[in-house]
Formats: structure tokens, C-alpha cells, sequence
């Protein structure tokens, strides 16, 4: 009779690793790249770290072994840290031994070693690339080795990550999850100091995301196949007339029915919308998208000529609206194919049309429903939906946005878990505005979280009262929207609020004071472009200590910047003058990479050209990173004036303006600064205000708050506003015709 083999401890630990391999194998559909490029002999493996399950992945895709450095104080806490710790060979590294630690972390790499130490010295809890700590340095220099830089990307939201503040108790996921690892070159210790490690480690991790499969589904299918799976669930509650509840199932069975007669009727392969957010805005842009076309959402606030020159570019004959906003909005040069949306629906033979398909998504599998409307699985870079940009500096741009674009942002802004399937949201931003298209849009019908409608941001007391009966818990706007909410608005009202997020424009301090001492709420700025899809940057609230890991706090939010990039992005700061690259944490022009990043202009390749650096986002913003990596942005470049040689921010002047003067900003924009061609200094600057005001009460003021000669506008022009866009941003074509009105009169 055989004898079965002994298990030695030479074997055990080839069989744990065996067997920990075939279960990941079995949880991870793990995939790899450069892995082949890496060094031999001893190397400092430097990586991000999402899960305790990072090291894993990153043996599974490396073909030599590697040697774990993990935080010492594991070890003392579990006698299952301590298994880990001895089956794997890994160094404990702790402040108690740091001298120790390090120097055995030395000699392991002097033996040819490939050494890996996770920068960030703990796991993420925001799933964002953390501050990077700097004892690689000392020992990359001690042992004589290089620096390899990696960075995965999958295993954010997984059981053993803290996505949403969870460790353990995130709900497991059905299918197997994809997991990205990008290895970087190797390079000297000299030509990689943190803050290139961190660019090189935000690249990799760039690559690693643009892996992702659900980037290259069909948005129309993500979103059917969304609303299939609740069909029950009430997905938005529309108070543009009245109070009108709709439930996922209805606003599917609604649009499926709408794009076939879409389908029939209507040739054209771009249909535009002029709706306002809601139910109609929703049920319509969905339809066209499931008929194969491309909704073009116009801004109907632009003015005729503007509006004009959208419908020329983009080609759009039809345009599905209301008749109610058709007699509201007058000037808007309609087209003769002008149709009213429940017009239609009642054409295509309203309920009975729309029954079989509420039926069908009640008991159906939502692969089949979307099966059913013939949408298919790939859109990946085609385009999904058409927007223009403000015209704040000139003609409208029409922006493609790609599957991949819109679908890259949705994922990024789940991951950060900033709107969580049981949030209730306010989504008053217009579906022409790039967040309203798709973070209060598209986002909410993938994810399933709630959003409750008001039709336009300038309903103060309509958003008020939602917020008080619906029991809102996420508001999102621009500061020209909230600060009338802020002074009307009693703390009872805003009671289930528990995020703010912030946008468009730069969020004044004064605003984030009154929201924090009057309703005890944090305002969280970000920042972003209709190029970007828009979101780009992002605040967040701290996560939450998890219990019993003695963890330090990690700041997800900070003050005056507008947070980190979303995961996924990629970021270089450039000189404006010679457009070369320089260091992160100085100010410059502020350049992108990423999924969520556009392609390129409607039909105009030589502003795409313009738009783009050797292939990085020219995003026109003037701004800084700091070593956490937080942005702070300074302001537009085209908000800059060169006088005598220095940049003069316009923004930086307004702001010093109203608290020299402690003017009220509550009911709008009281003043705005513009630079004007000038013979002799290159620019001058210009005041246009509502208020009355001198230029000597205005020098002193200036010079009192030590506000440099160069910087005090010698022109005020008093108006009688200050022109804004639909969106709540300054129109800066507006505001500089009347400041080069005031100059030459």
C-alpha cells in the first residue's frame, strides 16, 4: 500500500501558495502587462494599494518571486497576520524597528531580490492614490538597485478593499473581477524622486484602467440592463408639474417604446433634445440612444445665434421637446421636425405601446431586454451623445463624447463611492451641462441611485421644499445656484442633507462658511470640463477609521482645492509659455490623460489640434498639485492678464474686491473683472460691476488690503447685470464685449 507524502515545511508553504493561486484564479481574472521588462538581480517593486489582496495579484503576474514588505503591527494584532507573515516570507516593517526593518529590506535586495513596498505605507480607504512616503529612497540608494513602478487596478470595491467604509462586509461579486497590473520600466533612484514616482505610478495606473471591459460596452445597453434589474425600485421623482413618482420599470418601458418609432421615423443620425431634467429629459435622450442615434442635448439659454450654429454643426433636423417649454422658450430658432414628446408617445399608441415592455422588463433577464431592442454588446469610442460647450469664450464647440467616455466617468465616480446606490439626489442641472448629462442622467439610471427633479437651478425655493419632503441626502450645483439656498433656506429644511458637491466655478470661501456654521455641511469642490466627461477632480469626506486596524486618518478633502483626480486620470503641469513640463507643485497649465477625456471636436479638426499636447487634454486651467495630491486650481488662462510682464488673475481680484468692500453676492454676480488688448502694457484691466463705484474708492480700498499697483482695475464700467450663462458661469464673451465697450468709450 502506497504511503502518502509528509508535508515538510520546506513543501507547506509551495503548497499554500498553490492553493491561495488557484482561488484567486478562481475570484480574478487577472491580466498583466511589462511584466517581461522587469530587471534582473535586486529591484524596489514600488505599487498602490487598493486590498489586502494586492499581493497576490502582483505575484500571480510576475514571473520571478517577489518579497512583501507589510506593516509590522498585523502581526501582534491576529495569529492569522502572524500565518501570513511566516508562510510568505514577508518583512514587518513597524516605527518601533523602522532602522531594523530597513536594513534587513537592504540586504534581501543585495541578494537580487525584487522587493515590493506598497508607497502609500497602507491600504487606500478613498480608492485614490495616496500620499507617497519616502523610505524607498534611502534604501534603493543603500542596496544600489533601481525602482520598478506599478500600479493595478480592479480590486477597488472587492470584499477585501474599504470601498464605501466596508472591510469584509462589501457585497460579493457574482462574476469574476478584472484585474489590470501595469509594470512600469525600471529606473535609477536619482531619476525617480517621489513626485515622479507618483506621476509614474498615476500613469500605469491610467493604463491599467483603460483595460477595463465595461469600458467597452454599449452605454444604451448598461443602462437598460440597470433599470431591468429594479424594475420595481422608484428610480426618480419628477416635480417639474406637481409631484410625479416613476419607478425604473416605467421610464424603461416608456423609452423602449419611444425608440422604435424613433427608429421609423426619424433618418437623421443625430436627434436633438431641448428638454429640461426630469422624467421627458431622461425617457427621451434613453429612446434616441436605443433607436442608434445620438442625442444632442441644446442649450436653449445661448442665445439664436449660438443655438444656430449647434444645429448647423451637428446636422440636426429634428428636435424632440414640449409644448410647454416650447411657448416658455420663444427665441429658440425651432426647427420645422419641432416634436413634442407626449405627442409622440401618445402617437405611438401610448400605454398599450408601453405596456408589453413594462411587462417585459417585470420578467424578463435584463440581457435579454436589451437583446430585444437590438443594442449591441461594444460602443467603446463610438459616439453616445453630443454636447456644446458653454460659448463663455466664443463660438460653441461641439463636444463628442464617446461610450467609453461617458461609461469611464459613471465607474470613476462609483468607485469613490461620492453617490451611493442609497443616496436621493436633486438633480436640477440642466442635461445640456455636461454633469447634468451624465453624473444626474446616465449615472443614476446605471447605479440605481434616486435623483429627484427640479426643473431649473434657479427654482430656489423649489429645490428647498424637494430637499425638506423628499429627505434628499446629496445636493449637487453651482456656488451662483446654492448661495440662494444657503441664505433662504432653514437648517429643519436641509436637515437630511449629507454631502454637498460643488462645481463650474471656483466655490468662495465665504459660501463654504455660511454652509458650515448656519447647516452644519461640508461643501465638497470639485472640478472638471465638458471635454472630461465632466468630472475630473473630486472631494470627498474622510472615510471612516476602520475599527480595530489601528489605521491613521487619511484626508480625502482639503481645503481651497478642488481634491484628487478621479481614479483612472493621469495629470502633467506645463510652462504656458514654453509648454514645457514642470514639477507637479508648481503653477502652471494643467494638462489631462484618461478614459473620461473626449477625442476631439465635431467636424473641427484644427481646435482638436489646439486641444491636445503630444496627446494630453489642454484643459485651459492654471492650477498646482500639492505632495497628497490635491489640485488647486487658480483660474482660466484666458482669466489671466500679462501686464508688464507678471499674471494678474482676474478671479484672485474679484474675490479681493468683494472682501474689501464686503459686497453680497447672495442674489448673483455684483462685479467681474476683464483684461482688454492695451498699446502700451499689452492688457488693461477692466471693472464691470452693478454697484456704484469710483476708481479712487476702489485704488485705496486695493492698496489697503496690500494688493499690488499692477493688479488695481483702472476702467469701471457700472452695468446693469453681469451676464451669466444657463449653467451659472460667468459668460466671459458677454462680460468681455462690455468690458472692450468700456475701454473705447
Amino acid at each position: 500500500m502506497p504511503v502518502a507524502p509528509r508535508f515538510t515545511r520546506s513543501t507547506l508553504p509551495w503548497l499554500v501558495e498553490v492553493l491561495v493561486a488557484l482561488i484567486a484564479r478562481l475570484l480574478y481574472r487577472v491580466r498583466s502587462n511589462g511584466a517581461d521588462q522587469l530587471p534582473e538581480g535586486g529591484a524596489i517593486i514600488a505599487a498602490n494599494h487598493l486590498s489586502y489582496v494586492d499581493p497576490v495579484m502582483l505575484q500571480l503576474t510576475c514571473p520571478r518571486p517577489l518579497r512583501f514588505v507589510g506593516y509590522g503591527g498585523l502581526k501582534n494584532r491576529h495569529w492569522f497576520f502572524r500565518l501570513i507573515f511566516k508562510l510568505s516570507g514577508a518583512i514587518a516593517i513597524s516605527p518601533d524597528d523602522a532602522l531594523g526593518a530597513t536594513r534587513t529590506i537592504v540586504d534581501h535586495l543585495r541578494r537580487g531580490e525584487l522587493v515590493v513596498i506598497f508607497v502609500e505605507g497602507s491600504i487606500s480607504r478613498t480608492g485614490q492614490l495616496m500620499k507617497l512616503q519616502r523610505g524607498y529612497e534611502v534604501m534603493a540608494r543603500k542596496a544600489g538597485v533601481p525602482v520598478v513602478p506599478v500600479a493595478h487596478d480592479g480590486l477597488w470595491g472587492s470584499i477585501f478593499s474599504f470601498s464605501g467604509g466596508c472591510f469584509i462586509f462589501n457585497q460579493p461579486r457574482l462574476m469574476r473581477t478584472h484585474v489590470q497590473v501595469e509594470w512600469g520600466k525600471s529606473e535609477l533612484i536619482a531619476d525617480i524622486p517621489v513626485a515622479r514616482l507618483r506621476q509614474r505610478i498615476l500613469d500605469l495606473g491610467c493604463a491599467a484602467f483603460d483595460q477595463r471591459p465595461q469600458l467597452r460596452r454599449h452605454l444604451g445597453r448598461e443602462v437598460v440592463r440597470g433599470l431591468a434589474r429594479r424594475p420595481w425600485r422608484v428610480e426618480m421623482v419628477d416635480r417639474s408639474v406637481g409631484r410625479r413618482v416613476v419607478k425604473a420599470g416605467q421610464l424603461l418601458a416608456a423609452a423602449a417604446a419611444l425608440s422604435r418609432h424613433i427608429k421609423r421615423t426619424i433618418p437623421e443620425h443625430r436627434v436633438g433634445i431641448v428638454l429640461p431634467p426630469g422624467a421627458g429629459g431622461s425617457i427621451a435622450n434613453l429612446a434616441v440612444l436605443c433607436a442608434g442615434k445620438v442625442p444632442v442635448n441644446l442649450n436653449f439659454t445661448a442665445g439664436s445665434t449660438a443655438i444656430n450654429a449647434s444645429l448647423r454643426l451637428s446636422e440636426v433636423e429634428t428636435v424632440i421637446t414640449a409644448n410647454a417649454v416650447r411657448a416658455k422658450v420663444k427665441d429658440f430658432p425651432w426647427p420645422e421636425k419641432t416634436l413634442d414628446l407626449a405627442t409622440e408617445i401618445k402617437a405611438l399608441g401610448g400605454k398599450k405601446a408601453i405596456l408589453p415592455w413594462l411587462i417585459a422588463a417585470w420578467v424578463l433577464p435584463n440581457q435579454l431586454i436589451a437583446n430585444l431592442l437590438g443594442l449591441p454588446k461594444r460602443g467603446d469610442n463610438e459616439e453616445a451623445g453630443l454636447l456644446f460647450t458653454s460659448g463663455s469664450s466664443g463660438e460653441p464647440k461641439g463636444v463628442v463624447l464617446t461610450h467609453r467616455n461617458i461609461l469611464s466617468n459613471c465607474w470613476q465616480v462609483l468607485s469613490l463611492c461620492v453617490l451611493p446606490n442609497s443616496a436621493t439626489m436633486i438633480g436640477c442641472l440642466p442635461i445640456f451641462h455636461s454633469f447634468g448629462f451624465t453624473a444626474t442622467m446616465w449615472y443614476p439610471m446605471i447605479r440605481a441611485c434616486k435623483v429627484v427633479t427640479i426643473p431649473s437651478p434657479l427654482d430656489t425655493r423649489g429645490i428647498i421644499d424637494a430637499i425638506a419632503e423628499e429627505k434628499a441626502t446629496v445636493l449637487v450645483g453651482a456656488p451662483t445656484f446654492l448661495r440662494p439656498v444657503a441664505k433662504r433656506a432653514e437648517p429643519a429644511e436641509l436637515a437630511s442633507l449629507n454631502l454637498i458637491v460643488t462645481g463650474a466655478e471656483k466655490l468662495p470661501p465665504d459660501l463654504t462658511k455660511i454652509f458650515r456654521e448656519k447647516f452644519s455641511l461640508d461643501m465638497m469642490q470639485g472640478y472638471g470640463l465638458t471635454e472630461t466627461s465632466p468630472a475630473a477632480n473630486i472631494n470627498q469626506p474622510h472615510p471612516a477609521l476602520p475599527s480595530g486596524h489601528g489605521a491613521e486618518v487619511q484626508e480625502a478633502h482639503r481645503i481651497g482645492s478642488v481634491g484628487r483626480m478621479m481614479p483612472g486620470m493621469t495629470s502633467r503641469i506645463l510652462d504656458p509659455d514654453t509648454m514645457e513640463e514642470i514639477p507637479d507643485t508648481e503653477q502652471g497649465l494643467v494638462i489631462y490623460r484618461g478614459g473620461n477625456v473626449f477625442n476631439g471636436y465635431l467636424k473641427n479638426p484644427e481646435k482638436t489640434k489646439g486641444a491636445f499636447h503630444n496627446g494630453w487634454f489642454i484643459t485651459g486651467d492654471l492650477g498646482r498639485f500639492d505632495e497628497d495630491g490635491f489640485l488647486f486650481i487658480e483660474g482660466r488662462l484666458s482669466r489671466f492678464s500679462k501686464i508688464g510682464g507678471e499674471m494678474v488673475p482676474h478671479g484672485t481680484i474679484e474675490q479681493c474686491i468683494i472682501d474689501a468692500f464686503k459686497f453680497d453676492q447672495s442674489d448673483g454676480y455684483v462685479l467681474a473683472v476683464m483684461g482688454v488688448p492695451d498699446p502700451g502694457k499689452g492688457e488693461a484691466l477692466v471693472l464691470l460691476t452693478t454697484l456704484e463705484l469710483t476708481v479712487k474708492e476702489l485704488r485705496q480700498k486695493l492698496l489697503e488690503a496690500n494688493i499690488p499697483n499692477l493688479w488695481v482695475p483702472k476702467v469701471i464700467k457700472q452695468v446693469e447685470a453681469i451676464p451669466v450663462l444657463g449653467t451659472g458661469k460667468l459668460d466671459l464673451k458677454g462680460c468681455q464685449d462690455a468690458a472692450q465697450a468700456a475701454l473705447s468709450s
